[in-house]
């Protein structure tokens, strides 16, 4: 599960900015397959890597400051990159300390932005710290998870953060609780307004149990995500779950599972999954996707909203489904 931050902006000299700002780092013309859940996606025009928070703090306050197009990629899950690649710079986030408060009254585990939050969980767990088994199975980054209010098994991450620590475009930081971060279901204030702030940190709250207990619970999730959903590469969950319903019903009900498209595949376990075969396109994808939302609207006339995020050169595609 990962949400990817992301925001273009229009610069002249894009070129000579990098080149000056990160020439010792960047790579040109990187194919994003390699970074994408979906093993999809073409060239990013320039990429670095970030490998902490000061390193993350530093390359996205200056794209900021001088309106260079970019794009901030975490794990790469719920993301689907463009064939024809990115424009601009593309951040990969890999700042992935983590440090737990193993205090006998107020456990925590406080991590950097581009740690993986499925680790993290287990990681918990394997202290006997109860409060994030739901987030095993959560293959995303700590960053997507707070910004898109990442969940499963019943819990979220408005249940567990404590606090997040963000940096705002003006330069300032602070941290926010999750009632400042307005959240909603896979959805913050943060993600209604891309582009203004990133997550750099974040800190959620554990307590106490078991190791047993607690390793007995994330093993039963575990195997539930194994009989319930795809294995290969895929962005994860594709729609969010209408009020009331699933998106993978829905789209089962409609006849849809196992419909090919190129190579491209909704996936035959799970309907609200969108599998990779093995040379899938990132325009297979988004044919699946519109026929599954125009099937669902005309048998049900329900709307899928997407939960996953269009990165990258759409122009050619009139309707994103925004």
């Amino acid at each position: 599960m990962d949400w990817t931050q992301a925001f273009w902006v229009k610069s002249d000299n894009m070129n000579e900015l990098l080149e000056n700002l990160f020439a010792n780092r960047i790579q040109y013309h990187v194919p994003m397959s390699r970074f994408t859940a979906s093993r999809v996606g073409g060239p990013a025009e320039a990429l670095i890597v970030v490998r902490n928070v000061e390193e993350l703090s530093d390359a996205i306050q200056k794209v900021w400051e001088l309106e260079i197009p970019y794009a901030l990629i975490g794990g790469g899950s719920n993301v689907l990159v463009s064939d024809d690649g990115v424009d601009g710079l593309v951040i990969i986030n890999r700042a992935k300390e983590v440090r737990f408060d193993l205090s006998p009254d107020k456990p925590s585990v406080w991590a950097e932005s581009g740690a993986n939050f499925g680790v993290i969980s287990r990681q918990a767990a394997s202290h006997g710290l109860s409060g994030l088994e739901w987030g095993v199975g959560i293959p995303g980054t700590v960053g997507g998870a707070v910004v898109g209010n990442a969940g499963a098994h019943g819990g979220d991450v408005s249940e567990s953060l404590v606090l997040a620590e963000i940096l705002h475009r003006d330069g300032t930081k602070e941290t926010w609780s999750p009632e400042k971060l307005r959240y909603r279901y896979r959805s913050s204030l943060l993600k209604r307004h891309p582009g203004k702030s990133i997550v750099l940190s974040a800190t959620f709250g554990l307590t106490w149990s078991t190791l047993g207990a607690v390793q007995e619970q994330v093993d039963e999730f575990i195997h539930y995500r194994q009989k319930t959903q795809p294995p290969g590469a895929s962005m994860g969950s594709m729609f969010k779950n209408p009020v009331g319903d699933y998106a993978g019903r829905l789209i089962e009900a409609a006849g849809l599972k196992g419909t090919v498209v190129g190579d491209a595949m909704i996936s035959d376990l799970h309907g609200n999954f969108f599998v990779n075969r093995g040379n899938a396109s990132a325009m297979d994808i988004h044919r699946l996707i519109e026929l599954a939302r125009t099937k669902v609207e005309e048998m049900f006339g329900v709307h899928l909203e997407l939960e996953i995020e269009y990165i990258g050169n759409w122009n050619k595609v009139l309707d994103l489904g925004r």
